[in-house]
């Protein structure tokens, strides 16, 4: 049974990985579109791509950008060192760009941050309100944990939501503090 599931699921993620686009990486700079140029339009869109496509992008890394020119820094928390470099990979390959600053931050590995991680995931994405955030390949809400201590970064629809998902998190055995650093979509 399991085998005839995973190809489907496998081509439901590849499928809903355009949907996320939207929702992902709350910290990417939200400038005026009519006031940039066009090629650094280009850019913002095409980093943005590039990152959406890592194989081992998940809910519990935060990737985020700035563009300037033809200079892009990488800045965030990835629970696997490969996502990192990958990143950085990725990025290269972007026409237009031709320097690349790596300050992504590479989370320690914790067996107890990692049982966090998935409390947390059951916590905030088992409420009915929140749940629909879990459809798209990398939900918009992403879980950052180090050392016991969660941020919470992207993109909620309403202020109910990005509270309701802090006060899940609050909840959760074991948190020591939760930042709630989600941002209302527009």
């Amino acid at each position: 049974m399991r085998e005839k599931i995973r190809p489907l699921l496998v081509a439901l993620v590849l499928c809903t990985s355009f949907i996320a686009v939207p929702y992902g990486f709350a910290n990417q700079p939200q400038g005026k579109k009519s006031n940039e140029p066009k090629s650094q339009q280009y850019l913002v869109k095409e980093v943005r791509h590039q990152l959406l496509l890592l194989p081992y992008y998940s809910v519990f890394d935060n990737l985020a950008y700035k563009v300037d020119g033809d200079k892009v820094t990488l800045e965030g928390q990835v629970t696997r060192p490969v996502l990192k470099s990958d990143s950085e990979a990725a990025v290269k390959s972007v026409e237009g760009v031709s320097t690349v600053v790596n300050n992504i931050e590479v989370l320690p590995l914790s067996p107890m941050d990692d049982q966090l991680r998935r409390a947390l995931y059951r916590a905030i994405y088992s409420e009915p309100s929140l749940s629909r955030y879990a459809e798209a390949a990398v939900p918009s809400i992403h879980i950052i944990v180090k050392g016991g201590h969660v941020t919470l970064e992207g993109v909620a629809d309403n202020e109910t939501d990005k509270n309701l998902a802090g006060i899940r998190a609050n909840g959760v055995p074991n948190v020591f503090s939760v930042t709630n650093n989600l941002t209302i979509a527009k």
